[in-house]
């Protein structure tokens, strides 16, 4: 009789372990997947803003995956956001950028008929910067880094024209 109830207690503790595995590795798992998520966001966003292609992710299902290969996952993510916002930092005209700054607005003006730190209009926004302006609103919301980067891809097709007054004063046209 003895042996039956140890043999029973040993059987119900052996099924509260493998349940709290599994909830355990399904917490691991969610915790894994947000940070995932929250990386390949940054990724997107610096990418976006820079003008590169966005990095694919390979059409994963994250459910199929152990922990050990979703934290590598994760860690190849967190690596590539932080490359992405460091290449971010370096805008190739940043000195020419700050030029023109210096004689338009603060990086909040919200004067219309321009907005922000280069003096944008709406439909210069809405051309080079679309999905800032439908994120965040006019320039004057935008971080000094977007209001630049939006105006980098502006001077691929049109120079510093959009600029002209400015543009003269610091010698770039």
């Amino acid at each position: 009789m003895l042996l039956a109830l140890c043999a029973s207690a040993v059987g119900v503790h052996g099924a509260h372990a493998g349940s709290r595995k599994r909830s355990n590795r399904a917490a691991a798992l969610a915790f894994l997947e947000r940070r995932l998520h929250r990386y390949e966001q940054a990724t997107w966003h610096w990418q976006r803003l820079t003008g590169r292609p966005l990095t694919q992710t390979a059409g994963r299902r994250l459910a199929g995956l152990a922990v050990s290969d979703l934290a590598q996952t994760v860690g190849v993510w967190e690596r590539r956001a932080h490359a992405a916002h460091r290449a971010a930092q370096h805008p190739p005209h940043l000195r020419q950028w700050m030029c023109i700054h210096h004689y338009e607005g603060a990086w909040t003006d919200v004067g219309a008929p321009y907005w922000g730190g280069l003096q944008m209009s709406l439909s210069f926004q809405a051309r080079y910067g679309g999905w800032l302006l439908r994120r965040k609103g006019t320039a004057d919301h935008w971080t000094p880094l977007e209001q630049i980067w939006t105006a980098e891809k502006a001077l691929r097709s049109r120079g510093f024209w959009p600029w002209p007054n400015t543009a003269r004063l610091c010698g770039l046209i």
